[in-house]
């Protein structure tokens, strides 16, 4: 196999597939891109096992069909120190050659077909939800996601599909937030997609999407990407349970000096206590040194009587950070029980800090 292609459009393609790859050995071939060339198209491949990627691509001149692997990382790395110029990719012998001009590298190959292969979509359901909706409120609930808890389940997303809309699910047990979007599906289906899979999704697809399900597995595809992860074999918690039924206070709170008094407070501790009088809201750190931070907010909350509420400052920026409205809801009912972020279809909520 020859191929021939500018070094940004194989650059870009291999960025692409980094987090895909077994970076932990060198020596398995799922650390390895595989190359594979069909009349004037060329499809590169990675894949851990878990999660991969294909990317098809036309602007890749194949001057020989045939396939290669070469490690993933190595690859990259060469990739970036040629010039912008055109760069020849050959397989001779069971090896790699890269050239460009009088630059010259060669890399090690695996045998293609024991690469891993990648799921089909043939005779598999298919998901019907708006990519844009989604992606934009799959972005508000990651942060919210766990990454190393032992209960496997929390490591990511719930898809929860129900008729008429969908909710969009991610814990890490201090925080619950929830995304809710409008779904043309008839059918109840929840699905766990793991928080790794959640953050590339984000990044590789904003336009049109087309995606399908098994018992094993979930795939995302368009014109140039085919995109698959293993889902989430568990029972994800039963989040409505966690929603309070009443609320006995609901405030309006403006974003921009929430965050101008929440940051301030940051400086000296990430812990802070918010005390609500019915005309100003004061912030201080929960420090445990002599150090302290103090600012307000004034503010006609509507409240008869003082309320005091302490919570890790990253949870209200982390909600903050994705609402455009200029003001967002806030309800709470004691100091020592869950409150409530809220703004349009996108609640967050949160734990907080009991002294």
């Amino acid at each position: 196999m020859k191929i021939k292609a500018q070094k940004q459009i194989i650059e870009s393609i291999l960025i692409n597939l980094q987090p895909f790859l077994e970076k932990k050995d060198a020596t398995q071939i799922t650390s390895h891109i595989l190359f594979q060339s069909q009349q004037d198209t060329c499809i590169v491949k990675a894949s851990d096992g878990e999660i991969g990627l294909s990317i098809t691509t036309d602007h890749i001149l194949i001057e020989s069909e045939g396939s290669f692997t070469a490690n993933g990382k190595k690859l990259l790395d060469i990739i970036r120190i040629l010039k912008d110029d055109e760069i020849t990719l050959e397989l001779l012998n069971d090896t790699l050659v890269i050239k460009q001009n009088h630059s010259k590298f060669k890399l090690p190959t695996f045998d293609p077909s024991g690469y891993p292969s990648f799921p089909g979509i043939e005779d598999k359901p298919q998901i019907t939800l708006d990519s844009l909706s989604l992606i934009q409120n799959l972005k508000k609930i990651s942060p919210a996601i766990d990454t190393n808890n032992p209960k496997f389940e929390l490591n990511g997303a719930l898809i929860n599909i129900k008729e008429g809309t969908t909710d969009l699910v991610g814990t890490d047990t201090r925080r619950l937030a929830i995304a809710t979007i409008e779904s043309a599906n008839t059918e109840a289906l929840s699905l766990i997609v793991p928080k790794k899979a959640i953050l590339e999704i984000q990044k590789l697809f904003l336009d049109e999407i087309n995606m399908y399900y098994d018992q094993t597995n979930l795939i995302i595809s368009n014109d140039n990407y085919f995109f698959y992860t293993r889902l989430i074999n568990g029972k994800f918690p039963d989040y409505q349970r966690i929603i309070p039924s009443s609320v006995k206070h609901r405030v309006s709170l403006p974003k921009k000096e929430m965050i101008d008094a929440i940051k301030m407070i940051t400086t000296i501790s990430h812990e802070i206590k918010m005390t609500l009088h019915s005309d100003v809201i004061v912030f201080n750190s929960l420090s445990a040194d002599n150090v302290e931070a103090k600012t307000e907010i004034e503010l006609s909350t509507g409240l008869d009587e003082k309320f005091e509420i302490s919570f890790n400052s990253r949870y209200i920026l982390d909600f903050i950070s994705h609402i455009d409205k200029n003001e967002f809801l806030m309800e709470f009912n004691e100091s020592t029980l869950p409150f409530i972020v809220k703004d349009d279809n996108f609640i967050t909520i949160i734990m907080p800090i009991v002294a």
